[in-house]
């Protein structure tokens, strides 16, 4: 994918950063408990940590399966909703969210029971869809992590802060191996994971209006999902490699972002690669978190 010729690469392998989150929790939870005797937040821990097997097993099972053999689209709907359970079973988050261009609204019980499983899924979902290149969800993940933890820091809000910074040291030391030319590839054990986790820590943290913001690029990638739809075309993100290992774009139309990052490359008179495409979309990302971060916080103020 992206490349000439025939390499084989070891498939499925966001398990790691799966169990190497999940043992951060725990570790954290422990230190909680022993050195400072608090018991704060263990049900939040647990469900985190719940939600997060329970995502990347239903990932991990695609993966399996095989790609464009893996498990059909209503099945994945299907059980992704229910796995957003354990931040049911503790009525994980406040039902008055801030929501752009509308203002504040009182949800009541529809929160926990509608619109938290609406939100995993919605997440979990999208992180998928920009996807397809060497270190490109890694490094997507990793900085919609950083940028979380920074303003759960400046909020105050030290379970966010401290479950983004365990999830991105994972996703940074699996960027090491997931890097151009990739060693392993993350699948959608990973990308199922790290969209569900991350709606789950702007649930825990009431910070929906930020969460929605720094998806930005993902909403944008559905539209663009969509417009392929419509065209008649279940585009796929991969360009087409060169001789000379450059990327071309695969359709006369944008459907995708990382169609776009080709474009932009070659307009601006750069040899589109594939270390190239994920470092602008990861730019991206990292200029669409700084915007978002500064208004949020501004208006704080």
């Amino acid at each position: 994918m992206n490349k000439l010729g025939d390499v084989r690469v070891a498939e499925g392998g966001g398990l790691w950063v799966v169990i190497s989150c999940t043992f951060g929790i725990y570790s954290l939870a422990t230190l909680r408990r022993y050195l400072s005797n608090e018991v704060i937040y263990n049900d939040e821990f647990f469900a985190l940590t719940s939600l997060l097997l329970l995502t990347s097993l239903l990932g991990f099972i695609d993966d399996i399966l095989g790609w464009k053999k893996g498990l059909p689209i209503w099945v994945r709907v299907l059980f992704i909703a229910p796995i957003s359970l354990p931040l049911i079973v503790i009525k994980a988050g406040v039902s008055t969210v801030s929501i752009p261009l509308v203002g504040v609204v009182d949800f009541g019980i529809l929160y926990p029971l509608v619109l938290v499983p609406i939100g995993v899924l919605g997440a979990a979902n999208a992180f998928n869809m920009i996807a397809g290149y060497n270190g490109l969800e890694a490094s997507m993940g990793l900085t919609l992590m950083l940028f979380t933890a920074i303003f759960s820091y400046v909020k105050g809000i030290d379970l966010v802060f401290e479950c983004s910074l365990i999830m991105a040291s994972a996703l940074a030391v699996f960027l090491r191996f997931n890097w151009y030319p990739a060693k392993v590839f993350p699948g959608n054990t990973l990308t199922y994971a790290v969209g569900a986790y991350y709606a789950s820590l702007v649930i825990l943290g009431n910070m929906e209006k930020f969460g929605v913001l720094l998806y930005t690029l993902y909403f944008i990638e559905f539209i663009l999902f969509i417009r392929g739809v419509k065209d008649g075309i279940y585009k796929e993100n991969f360009g087409i490699p060169k001789n000379d290992g450059t990327l071309k774009q695969p359709y006369d139309k944008i459907y995708s972002l990382t169609h776009l990052a080709i474009v932009i490359l070659e307009k601006s008179g750069i040899k589109p690669t594939e270390v190239k495409v994920t470092l602008t979309l990861t730019s991206l990302q990292i200029l669409v978190g700084m915007i978002v971060l500064m208004t949020t916080l501004l208006s704080l103020i």
